[in-house]
């Protein structure tokens, strides 16, 4: 191990840090800003940023580069081995290696998979698969926890970990592997570009998305998202508070302060639903009508007599049917839309919780409060002070 290099407050200039994140994907693009946002806030620094790739390793000029602290993305034990050999301080910002090498601040799988499951469970669905990449320590391990989180429902989950395969083998063997699955079967792929490798997959084979095969991605990516046919779904991750922590971590060990080699999870925010998982598996009419109606009428006030009055029926019929389709009371299911909506009002917007209130359906911001911290365990602001990037 080399000696460590002096910290910047003991030599004068703004210290020197350099970004190992790639920029070809919207939640390396999402670390950059965060990362930029602190060093405003806080900084200044002379930041270093070079066009990398995913899993690119460590560039040619790292070695003699006379810096101060890194943010990368850490994939490989080579390029982990590279990054002690500078002798600085790095933050690691991937979970690409199954043992702790240089603190972490990465999403959390068991949000992730959690996410996903009760997405798909609450469309009726009772059959999954996953679908990964067994080159990747944090697929694998996302693979893990969604298989369990569908067998604590009571279910199984089938699994796909391909590796390295063209494009062309890949959605082959994809669409192999999904003929051999129950129908409808709800699908999470590892990330957002797998997912469109799963629908692209299920054309070759000659299933319908969503109502044979519904697909969840990972990351949000909303370019790749739109471009699917049909739009994917996706868990929305929280790449904004993973690069800022990582900033605020760096900066700490810059100074001289010995961090600890642990592993900050970062819960994802919420789930992106488009047309990949629209009313897959509710083979009851009217419940699928009456879901439908929730998720489009929730925010604006609506309650469960306005359900009624678009899906006409007996509340008692409702709530059995709903209750034995989805799993949950109708009541409850708007209740949670409405919650997942505020979630995500407040991590991404400045709004005031009061207006905030408005533009989801409740008539008072006091009301929001008390059934937010029922469903959430906190308040909104205290929700908004965890989740966003503290500046």
């Amino acid at each position: 191990m080399p000696s460590p290099r002096p910290h910047p407050v003991s030599r004068p200039g703004p210290p020197k840090v350099a970004l190992l994140i790639e920029s070809s994907n919207s939640y390396g693009r999402e670390l950059l800003h965060s990362v930029r946002d602190w060093e405003r806030a806080h900084g200044p620094w002379l930041i270093r940023l070079t066009e990398e790739g995913r899993g690119a390793g460590a560039p040619s000029w790292l070695r003699h580069w006379d810096g101060d602290g890194i943010i990368a993305r850490v994939e490989s034990r080579q390029f982990a081995r590279a990054l002690r050999a500078t002798g600085l301080p790095v933050i690691d910002v991937s979970a690409g290696l199954s043992q702790l090498v240089f603190p972490r601040v990465s999403t959390e799988a068991t949000g992730v998979a959690r996410l996903a499951a009760t997405h798909l469970l609450e469309r009726g669905l009772r059959h999954f698969g996953y679908c990964g990449d067994r080159n990747l320590v944090w697929a694998r391990r996302r693979g893990r926890r969604f298989a369990e989180a569908v067998r604590e429902a009571g279910y199984r989950c089938s699994v796909l970990s391909p590796g390295a395969e063209s494009v062309d083998d890949l959605v082959e063997r994809i669409a192999n592997w999904l003929k051999t699955l129950v129908k409808p079967v709800g699908i999470l792929a590892c990330i957002d570009l797998r997912g469109q490798q799963v629908l692209s997959a299920c054309r070759l084979a000659g299933f319908s998305v969503p109502s044979d095969v519904a697909v969840i991605g990972v990351h949000n990516d909303e370019l790749v998202c739109d471009l699917c046919d049909p739009p994917l779904s996706s868990v929305i991750t929280n790449a904004r508070r993973t690069g800022f922590l990582a900033a605020e971590l760096l900066d700490r060990a810059m100074r001289g302060e010995k961090l600890p080699v642990v592993f900050h999870e970062i819960e994802p925010l919420g789930m992106a639903a488009r047309q990949s998982t629209d009313l897959a598996a509710l083979n009851d009419t009217k419940v699928a009508d009456a879901v439908l109606f929730m998720r489009q009428q929730a925010t604006a006030g609506a309650n469960i007599g306005d359900v009624l009055r678009a899906v006409p029926m007996a509340r008692t019929a409702l709530e059995r049917r709903f209750k034995a389709v989805v799993g949950t009371t109708p009541h409850a299911h708007m209740r949670k839309l409405r919650i997942e909506r505020v979630q995500q009002l407040l991590v991404s917007t400045n709004m005031p919780i009061g207006e905030i209130a408005t533009q989801t359906g409740f008539e008072h911001t006091e009301y929001l409060s008390a059934m937010f911290r029922r469903e959430c365990g906190m308040s909104p602001r205290q929700y908004r002070e965890r989740h966003r990037p503290r500046h």
